[in-house]
């Protein structure tokens, strides 16, 4: 039995497709990560479109995009010619991988686009100071994201595990101050 046709593995495949779009991804994108993250061995686009019964032109498209991604690589199997697609199965490195792609088309840009609207709005006199406030402090609170993110990702994996397992009780090393 192919691992696709297992009921519990489409279950989750297909569930992991309706995640996919409430994450602002294409739903056969979804799908066919969770394919080759499910694989015991590197699959073909081919083997894709029979597993999850897909158009080939949206399995060539999503496979390309889950490599931007950096999530799926292409590998190439001894005596095949065609290329196969492996899912990264390291769940620390996915996560890595997807925050680090989603801040660099996402919260970069976005941190860029409004240093340029605080820049001119601070030397527009006729603009509400209002606007100048809000669009200032969104711009200092996503970089300071954009800043905590660049610090985090840089930290061993066991130090983010631990981070994560004392989840709220590591305010408690923290001076309390109200905001």
């Amino acid at each position: 039995m192919r691992t696709a046709d297992h009921p519990d593995a489409k279950a989750f495949i297909l569930h992991w497709g309706e995640m996919g779009t409430h994450w602002g991804v294409n739903r056969s994108v979804a799908q066919i990560h969770a394919l080759l993250y499910l694989s015991d061995h590197p699959l073909t686009a081919d083997e894709i479109v029979e597993a999850l019964g897909l158009a080939r032109s949206n399995v060539s498209t999503a496979l390309r995009e889950l490599q931007g991604y950096a999530i799926v690589r292409r590998v190439h199997v001894e005596g095949d010619r065609r290329d196969h697609f492996v899912a990264e199965t390291d769940l620390w490195e996915m996560l890595m991988r997807i925050a680090a792609e989603r801040k660099k088309r996402e919260i970069d840009p976005t941190i860029a686009m409004l240093g340029d609207l605080a820049e001119r709005l601070r030397g527009d006199s006729s603009a509400p100071a209002h606007l100048r406030e809000r669009v200032s402090r969104m711009h200092e609170f996503l970089g300071t994201l954009g800043d905590w993110y660049d610090q985090v990702r840089v930290l061993p994996r066991p130090t983010l595990v631990a981070l994560m397992k004392l989840g709220g009780r590591v305010a408690r090393f923290l001076p309390t101050r109200k905001d």
